[in-house]
């Protein structure tokens, strides 16, 4: 009697999950359908000269056993993603979403198990890794005047900084369907992301028909960790941005999004405190 007691809840949390996840995928759905929206496409006659930016982040990080296998499946996973996104235009009006132009990750579409984070702890996962890729599109984007719509902060800290050359928080999580990357062409100009993948790693472009006239710095304020009272840690930033003219002149100095997420690793040991970076 005392299992069925146990178990039952489970059955029903479980169950709850799996009708919360279908309702939102199909609340996205029919947003991609009735919402007015017009959606980025393939246009190869389109002219998109300018290099605006370019970001770059390596495929692989040196951890243990099984994590490193679902790291090296990730490599799959975001081949196959990125031959849907690659070369994709915006024109004035529309919007790139990640997850309309990548479609559902399965294994019929050749996706395997990659390292994904439920509730705190590393799993595996059918197309897992694919947040390296709305982290490389959202960070571009940041440096250019296209407009991000729709973006979700990651809710927790994987990683200690070492070798860290981004702001903390500023990348972009993705879960199909419902937790989306979002990106609104409301310039005048047609654009064009570019991607590639190396034997290291994976490399990305936005670029234009108009030269860039303008450059951009991305940096934190607030920036502390929290010791909770369950015994982690947290971690909050906000991040900014900062507008310039190519003679250097100040266009504007911008709040961006703010950020907090829960650490995986003791900051408190030797190499691992964070540390705030200068502006990009």
């Amino acid at each position: 009697m005392r299992a069925v007691i146990v178990q039952e809840p489970r059955r029903r949390s479980a169950l709850r999950m799996r009708l919360g996840t279908a309702f939102f995928c199909l609340r996205r759905r029919l947003r991609w359908h009735t919402g007015g929206l017009r959606f980025a496409r393939l246009r190869p006659e389109a002219e998109c000269p300018c290099l605006w930016a370019e970001h770059s982040t390596p495929l692989l990080r040196q951890l243990r056993g099984e994590e490193m296998a679902l790291q090296r499946n990730k490599v799959t996973n975001l081949r196959l993603a990125l031959s849907r996104l690659d070369g994709l235009t915006l024109a004035p009006g529309e919007t790139l979403s990640f997850w309309r132009a990548v479609g559902k990750p399965t294994r019929r579409k050749g996706y395997v198990e990659g390292m994904l984070l439920r509730n705190g702890r590393v799993a595996a996962g059918i197309g897992g890794g694919l947040c390296q890729m709305t982290n490389l599109l959202y960070w571009m984007t940041l440096h250019t005047p296209l407009t991000v719509t729709e973006r979700w902060r990651h809710g927790y800290d994987v990683f200690p900084d070492s070798g860290r050359t981004q702001p903390f928080g500023s990348g972009a999580t993705c879960f199909y369907n419902y937790m989306d990357l979002m990106v609104r062409n409301d310039t005048e100009h047609t654009w064009r992301l570019t991607l590639r993948l190396t034997e290291t790693h994976l490399e990305g472009e936005w670029r234009a028909g108009a030269p860039c006239d303008r450059r951009y710095e991305v940096y934190e304020k607030e920036h502390y960790i929290q010791g909770e009272y369950w015994g982690g840690f947290t971690r909050h930033n906000t991040l900014y941005r900062r507008t310039f003219d190519l003679e250097g002149t100040l266009l504007g100095d911008d709040f961006l999004i703010e950020n907090h997420a829960i650490m995986m690793y003791d900051p408190m040991l030797p190499g691992n405190s964070p540390e705030s970076l200068p502006a990009s």
